[in-house]
């Protein structure tokens, strides 16, 4: 944990003034946990950011109404139906559902965004939905964070959360985040939803510039099959109970609510990779000596999005050839007679030229669950990393069986 943050318990819910809840209502056929509430105490500034993808699930367009309109005192998330391609039906249900947690918790359906995963194309079953808002309403706690990080869950196999504190002049500021995303994952937001809950006071153009700049680093710089989602958003609120002086742009406060807020964003994200479908190995791609950041950042997206380069790793074959050869279709200027490539600490080529080295000590380090590839273009100053997993039998396996 980086100086001055520490890790605290609570997820979501660990800030002051926080609740959350996590209850089953029967949308997943295992009868898991399937609708969570988020829910502050007190009005809430909030920031989102939601999915390219020109094809929008209901609840994505409602979210994006509301937290342009002013303060947001829930969020309230289903899995196991996206909403998504159910035309009119889809967004009456979504307002609905807003509805009707907004009469639970006394306050305006405005004040409440509204989340959806789960498979695309189906109508919500809204009896049972309903049933599930008045449970999650009545089962908030301030120990209810890890029962909603369970309940927007689909394929992924765990829990992923985190909450840090800090010291903002005299006062005690967290930050809560829980993430869903296992498989649809790619830049500009993938099939994921992660929330962000924090008690500093903050100015709301500032709260959106942070994270937007966090999310750059984070979540749009992971990929696990290169599928961009109908659903995706990353929503932050801050209500403020810290006491804090309000955080506004340009001051010594926001840059070190930025760094918060980009660790709390990047731990996300490589949990949502480490839980990659069918996932065996964590690969974190370097690139150095980019002529631009674009540059770096399409190198390393290129090599991570390269089904031959994950299959490579999942098959712990020491195939270099296939990363330098994404870099070259990268779109990136590259000159092959100036890189260098490394896995993990061993340098594989140099200038351009493969070097001597022992078969056996690269299988070691293609076994291993993390694995660095490394590479610098000495052609510039930038550099970028992007985070990815390899591509195995059980990912075919599970999206060829899709259901919740």
């Amino acid at each position: 944990m980086p100086e001055p943050f520490t890790e605290v318990p609570g997820g979501v819910a660990a800030p002051k003034h926080f609740q959350a809840a996590g209850v089953s209502c029967g949308l997943k056929e295992s009868g898991g946990r399937d609708l969570a509430l988020i829910y502050s105490e007190t009005p809430a500034t909030a920031a989102a950011l939601f999915t390219t993808n020109r094809v929008v699930a209901a609840p994505v367009e409602l979210s994006r109404e509301n937290v342009e309109k002013g303060l947001i005192r829930a969020i309230l998330i289903n899995s196991g139906n996206a909403n998504a391609c159910t035309g009119e039906q889809g967004l009456r249900d979504a307002r609905e559902m807003a509805e009707i947690a907004a009469h639970q918790l006394g306050i305006s359906p405005k004040e409440i965004l509204v989340a959806s995963t789960g498979p695309i194309g189906q109508l919500l079953p809204m009896d049972r939905v309903r049933k599930g808002i008045e449970l999650a309403v009545s089962s908030l706690s301030p120990t209810g964070g890890s029962e909603a990080a369970e309940a927007i869950l689909t394929t992924d196999t765990r829990r992923k959360e985190v909450a840090i504190q800090f010291e903002m002049g005299k006062r005690s500021v967290t930050l809560g985040g829980m993430a869903k995303g296992s498989g649809m994952i790619a830049p500009h937001l993938a099939t994921l939803l992660a929330f962000i809950t924090s008690d500093i006071k903050i100015e709301k153009g500032c709260l959106k510039t942070c994270l937007q700049r966090a999310v750059d680093k984070s979540f749009n710089m992971i990929t696990v099959d290169g599928d961009t989602s109908t659903n995706d958003m990353v929503a932050v609120l801050a209500n403020g109970a810290a006491g804090n002086d309000e955080v506004v742009s340009g001051t010594p406060g926001e840059a070190l609510f930025q760094e918060a807020l980009n660790h709390v964003c990047i731990e996300l994200a490589k949990m949502i990779v480490k839980d990659g479908e069918g996932a065996t190995k964590f690969l974190e791609i370097r690139i150095k000596g980019a002529a631009s950041h674009e540059d770096a950042r399409r190198a390393a997206m290129a090599i991570a999005n390269s089904n031959l380069v994950k299959t490579a790793f999942f098959g712990e074959d020491p195939n270099w050839g296939r990363i330098i050869c994404a870099l070259g279709y990268s779109g990136a200027e590259v000159y092959p007679s100036k890189v260098d490539l490394y896995l993990g600490d061993e340098q594989i080529v140099r200038a351009g030229s493969p070097l001597e080295h022992a078969q056996e000590k690269l299988r070691q380090i293609l076994k291993s669950p993390e694995i660095v590839v490394h590479a610098n273009l000495h052609i510039g100053e930038s550099e970028a990393v992007v985070w990815t997993c390899d591509l195995s039998y059980d990912y075919v396996r599970i999206n060829s069986q899709y259901h919740t």
